[in-house]
């Protein structure tokens, strides 16, 4: 469904029919957003309901907030992201197995043109991102289009991720860059 927002290739975001796809999808994300901190099961069905994949053992603290309601975001088991995680999530994002995200985490798959006049015409188009399994992304981190982060690897708090990231690494900064091998 709406193959333009997983071909890389500049759209526009607000076709009427994409739009309301996305209301759709944000409608299950903000009954999320409204659970009490006792309906657990309640959560974790809507997490299955909202996210692409959802592996066993997801947790995501409200408030979650997402492009897509999370519809675009395949998280693998025991995932952990503690409150505010927003997923710019207009193509996929893929999380994998054990990996902890902590608060105030931007993982962005949303670019715009460089050129004012493309831009003016409200154009965007999106790069997936990848998160290996095992990681752990600390608070405050954000993560631009098309990155990859390898298993294992840990980045600090703050960091803002423009590039690749090998696996089994800790990196910080911004931009962020390897400082050691694990």
């Amino acid at each position: 469904m709406f193959p333009q927002l997983h071909s890389g290739e500049l759209y526009d975001p607000g076709e009427p029919e994409l739009a309301a796809y996305q209301t759709q999808c944000l409608e299950l994300l903000y009954d999320y957003n409204a659970t009490r901190p006792s309906e657990g099961e309640k959560r974790a069905a809507l997490l299955k309901q909202m996210l692409a994949e959802c592996g066993e053992g997801v947790y995501i603290e409200p408030p979650f907030h997402s492009n897509f309601g999370g519809r675009h975001c395949h998280f693998g088991e025991r995932v952990y992201a503690n409150f505010n995680l927003t997923c710019v999530d207009d193509t996929h994002i893929y999380v994998g197995d054990r990996t902890m995200i902590g608060p105030n985490v931007t993982i962005a798959t949303a670019a715009h043109p460089l050129g004012a006049a493309e831009r003016a015409k409200n154009l965007q188009y999106n790069k997936p991102v990848r998160i290996g399994k095992d990681c752990w992304i600390g608070a405050g981190v954000i993560i631009l289009p098309g990155v990859t982060i390898g298993d294992g690897t840990t980045i600090g708090a703050g960091s803002i991720v423009t590039k690749d990231i090998p696996a089994n690494v800790v990196a910080f900064g911004n931009p962020c860059r390897v400082i050691r091998e694990l």
